[in-house]
């Protein structure tokens, strides 16, 4: 049975950082890259980092620079280091693998990440 569970989000000043982490049970952690999604206020969920089974991240444009994904194999878990963020990082951030889809893949309930001053 699979399972996620994100935490370490919270609310931060435009130019904090925060460190999320997602604990990953079953085979999903082990057979796959994972990635960090975000779903932004009336918009759809979408990938913003990822890292392949071999730790090798790639990242979409407008965090390159700001957010580092990892994994460690041996805890079945995946971390997202974010810094420098800005207003328009808020969002709920949800781990899952590379791929994953609303219909098909079950997801955690995702970890609030709110950037204000």
């Amino acid at each position: 049975q699979v399972q996620l569970v994100e935490s370490g989000g919270g609310l931060v000043q435009p130019g904090g950082s925060l460190r999320l982490s997602c604990l990953a049970s079953g085979n999903i952690f082990s057979d796959n890259a994972m990635g960090w999604y975000r779903q932004a206020p009336g918009k759809q969920r979408a990938l913003v980092a990822g890292v392949t089974i071999g730790g090798r991240p790639y990242y979409v444009d407008s965090v390159k620079g700001r957010f580092t994904i990892s994994r460690d194999n041996a805890k079945n878990t995946v971390y997202l280091e974010m810094n420098s963020l800005k207003p328009e990082d808020t969002g709920v951030y949800y781990c899952n693998r590379h791929g994953a889809t609303l219909r098909n893949d079950y997801w955690g309930q995702g970890t609030q990440v709110t950037v204000s001053s």
